[in-house]
């Protein structure tokens, strides 16, 4: 296996994080009281139960860098997520920023920030 990382994000509720990923395609293939990992293709997510998270505060975020950026924002916007700037969950659209990446970005209902990274 290839070195590999996955990020560790916090879930008010693991039942409600699991739906919300499986409507962007994730599957669960690890579950037990205290851990979930959820998978879509090569990505992993491990989700962990913390009740006290606050949406509006956290500073939970990772980066999914993907060889299907717009694969991946369509599934989101099929998936009926809201491109606004406030609220969670919401969408923001790839657009190419000023390092030269083309970067998407995703706050799911715990207020975790997903940025979705085009690979070069």
């Amino acid at each position: 296996m290839a070195d590999h990382a996955t990020p560790n994000l916090p879930s008010r509720d693991l039942d409600a994080s699991a739906a919300f990923y499986a409507a962007l395609g994730f599957v669960v293939t690890y579950r037990d009281p205290g851990w979930m990992i959820l998978e879509r293709g090569g990505l992993a997510l491990e989700l962990f139960p913390d009740p006290s998270v606050d949406p509006a505060t956290t500073a939970a975020g990772c980066c999914l860098r993907v060889d299907d950026l717009d694969g991946l924002y369509a599934a989101c916007v099929r998936a009926g997520l809201p491109e606004r700037r406030t609220g969670w969950p919401r969408l923001h659209a790839p657009t190419v920023e000023a390092s030269g990446m083309r970067i998407g970005y995703l706050v799911d209902p715990d207020g975790t920030l997903l940025r979705l990274v085009q690979n070069p």
